[in-house]
Formats: structure tokens, C-alpha cells, sequence
């Protein structure tokens, strides 16, 4: 047997996306690199967007801190992590360690996250770990917690070249996940699978799509309520699926058929022609191996946490989920917000998508060999800002991310009137 031999160079993931392309950076020697795509990557088996491919670009040294600096002054790594390290214990002795927070990034390897989780739930024994992956994730987080238990993805990229049916909700798939979304044309051209846009806008993804659906912004929920409804009514639902392996089906049937008892009611609360609901419709019904694939249009709106739930019911109804081709699919707006989500990077989690019930503290602390655990959930990251500026929050670590352009309410959030002993330690 002949080990695999990676190229030379280093193998890293692309930081933009949430496709996670895997990368090999080939070093310059004068601080930039060449970048190539990394052909045994699973996510792009070598192939980059021009960003992806742009990155070496990124990699100058003029604007970059080389050393720690500390009260913009150089410093040693050495007089670094003691200031850092200093100003954690003390405000933790002086005003507990609920005074302290972490605010991570998708941008973070997976591995950093769950340091840094540890680190603080752990062994600084506070909640108060939360990511700018709130901010773009947390209708799918909540939407599968509901509908599995866990925020666990029910579905692979290996789905989208398994798939007969391609339909992609509030996704401009083609522009901010083009590695992704050229997967997906490959299998349109090698199998014939066909692809549907749901979108309140035209974009470069619904000039390719085989039906593209128009709807009025926010709408999303009410039409997949409608496609439920169009499931039970005619032999497409899989009760025998749904009877071993679902609760709550008839509540949440007579939940969706209050939104949307028909198609008519359906077509004008979307704003769409009946003929092109009901084409949709019946594609969704018929085809088997359906993947719906659904982006920040979901997640970033109104009631986004309902429309998740619209879309995973439909698959759980079915039985088209669990299956290869076949599944709700959550395209992310960063490359780890789901790794750091795996190993619990956010408030409301501890590692491994366990909680915070006596019995997972007690396992996850054993695991840890934790001498602090944790007992509740901590602040999310809006709230966490907000105790931040009622003095509630001392010491903040910020990883990765700038929360002063990407927060809700930036100009509130960088107005904040910040005690001393909060530091930026990017």
C-alpha cells in the first residue's frame, strides 16, 4: 500500500466561503505565497473561485502585525500572554468569571475553537463564548435543534452530485458559493438532475435554473407550508417513516395548513403565478431525491428559525432525508461556522452539540478534566455587547472578526463606553 503524496507546500482552507475549499500555499519567501486549490480536498478536489485563487494577494506584509503589541507599543510574546493572562485572573478574582467573555469567528480553525471553548467553559467556568456565526447561523442552529435535538446538518456535499432535484431558497449560490454551485451544474450536465430558485430577486443563479420562483419577500415559510399541504393531499407522504421516526406530524400539518390551507391562498401571499407553484410543487413531489438548499435569504429574515423548520418538515414528511441525494441542506456563510458549532463554540453548547442538562456538564467535564464547569448558558453575542456597555462584562478576547462593522446596531456597538479592562487581542 502507497501513501498518498500531498503536494509541497502548506495545506489550509480558504477563509472566505462557506464552501471551505482546502488550499496549498506555496510559500515566496518574501511573505506572500502561491496558492493552488488542494486536489485531494473533498469540498473542491482542487478547484477555486478567483478569490480563493486571489489569496496569495492577501498575504503582504505591510499591514500585518508581526509581534504583540501592547498599549500599541511592540512587545515580547513572553510580556503578551502574561498581560493577557494577568487581566483575565484578575477580573475573574475581582468580579467572577461570568465578568469575562470570548467572542470567536467562523474564520477559526476548529481546533482553535474548541481550545477556546474549553478554556472558557472549562476552566474560567463561564458560558460567555459566543461567534459572529450568530449573526448568519443561528436560524439554522435553532431549526435543527428543534426538529433533531442537535444543530447537526443532515446532509453532505456528496448529496448535491447524488440529487435529481436542486432547489436552492434565498441562495445566490452561483456568486457566493461558486465552487459549490459548479458542483452542482457538473451533476445537471451528468445526470440531468434539475434545479429550481426560490428568491425574491433576480440573481445569476435563477438566470441558470430550470424554474425560478419569484416570491414577496418573507414568504418562504408560507410556501413550503403550501408544499406540505400539497404532500398530504396527494401519496407523497411516507407515514411509515414519519410514524417511526417523527413526533408532533399532525400538529405540525394543521400548524401549515392555517398558513397555507390551498394554492390559491399560497400564490397571493407569495405574489406568484399558481402555474409556477404548482410546477414546483409537483417536481418536489415526484422526484425522489431532493436536496433543498437554503442560504442567508432563510436565515437572515424574518421568522428565519419558522422557515427552517417549513423546509426540514417537508423532507421529514417525505422520508427524503437521511438518504444519499436527498435532504435539507444549510449553505453557511463562512468555512467553519459549522466546525466551530461541532465543538460548541457558541453560548448556548457545550462540545460535541451537548447542552447544558447536570448529565452533559457532568460528561463533558469528565472528558475535560475540567476543574470548572460551566452551569448555564452564557451570553450570545448581541447580549454579550450590550453587557459590555452596562459595565456587566470586564474583559473581552475577540478572535478573529471585527464585531465593530459586523454586529447589528454597529455604530450603537463601536459608540459603547468600554471599561479599561476590556482589550482587543486580535
Amino acid at each position: 500500500m502507497n501513501a498518498h503524496a500531498q503536494a509541497p507546500g502548506v495545506h489550509t482552507t480558504c477563509p472566505y466561503c462557506g464552501v471551505g475549499c482546502g488550499v496549498v500555499a506555496m510559500p515566496d519567501g518574501a511573505g506572500g505565497a502561491a496558492i493552488t486549490g488542494d486536489k485531494s480536498h473533498p469540498a473542491n478536489f482542487g478547484r477555486l473561485c478567483s478569490k480563493g485563487s486571489a489569496l496569495g494577494e492577501t498575504l503582504g506584509l505591510e499591514t500585518r502585525l508581526l509581534r504583540p503589541m501592547v498599549d500599541v507599543a511592540r512587545a515580547t510574546w513572553d510580556a503578551a500572554l502574561d498581560r493577557i493572562a494577568g487581566g483575565l485572573r484578575r477580573t475573574i478574582e475581582r468580579h467572577g468569571p461570568d465578568a469575562v467573555a470570548f467572542y470567536l469567528s467562523g474564520q477559526l480553525l476548529t481546533e482553535d475553537y474548541y481550545v477556546a471553548n474549553k478554556l472558557m467553559k472549562g476552566f474560567i467556568g463561564a458560558a460567555n463564548v459566543d461567534t459572529n456565526s450568530r449573526l448568519c447561523m443561528a436560524s439554522s442552529v435553532a431549526g435543527h435543534k428543534r426538529a433533531f435535538g442537535s444543530d447537526t446538518v443532515p446532509g453532505c456535499y456528496e448529496d448535491l452530485d447524488e440529487a435529481d432535484l436542486l432547489v436552492l431558497v434565498g441562495s445566490n449560490a452561483a456568486w457566493c458559493h461558486p465552487v459549490l454551485y459548479q458542483r452542482m451544474v457538473r451533476a445537471r450536465e451528468r445526470r440531468g438532475a434539475r434545479m429550481v430558485t426560490i428568491d425574491v430577486r433576480g440573481t445569476a443563479t435563477t438566470e441558470s435554473a430550470d424554474l425560478a420562483l419569484t416570491i414577496a419577500p418573507g414568504m418562504d415559510g408560507v410556501l413550503f407550508c403550501g408544499l406540505l399541504i400539497h404532500l398530504a393531499g396527494g401519496v407523497f407522504i411516507d407515514h411509515a417513516f414519519a410514524g417511526a421516526h417523527t413526533e408532533g406530524f399532525e400538529a405540525a400539518l394543521a400548524a401549515a395548513r392555517k398558513i397555507a390551507p390551498d394554492l390559491a391562498t399560497v400564490a397571493k401571499k407569495c405574489g406568484a403565478a399558481s402555474a409556477d407553484i404548482a410546477a414546483l410543487f409537483d417536481l418536489w413531489a415526484t422526484t425522489d431525491r431532493v436536496a433543498t438548499l437554503y442560504s442567508q435569504g432563510v436565515n437572515q429574515s424574518w421568522q428565519g428559525t419558522d422557515k427552517v423548520n417549513a423546509i426540514i418538515n417537508c423532507h421529514l414528511a417525505t422520508g427524503r432525508i437521511g438518504i444519499p441525494g436527498a435532504g435539507p441542506f444549510s449553505l453557511t456563510g463562512q468555512p467553519n461556522a459549522m466546525g466551530g458549532r461541532e465543538v460548541g463554540g457558541l453560548a448556548n453548547q457545550l462540545a460535541a452539540h451537548m447542552g447544558f442538562s447536570p448529565a452533559e456538564i457532568d460528561r463533558v467535564g469528565r472528558f475535560w478534566g475540567a476543574p470548572r464547569m460551566a452551569q448555564r448558558e452564557g451570553l450570545k453575542a448581541v447580549a454579550m455587547f450590550e453587557a459590555i456597555a452596562r459595565g456587566g462584562i470586564k474583559a473581552l478576547w475577540i478572535m478573529a472578526t471585527n464585531p465593530a462593522v459586523s454586529l447589528p446596531r454597529a455604530d450603537e456597538m463601536r459608540g459603547t463606553d468600554q471599561p479599561r479592562s476590556l482589550r482587543h487581542f486580535g
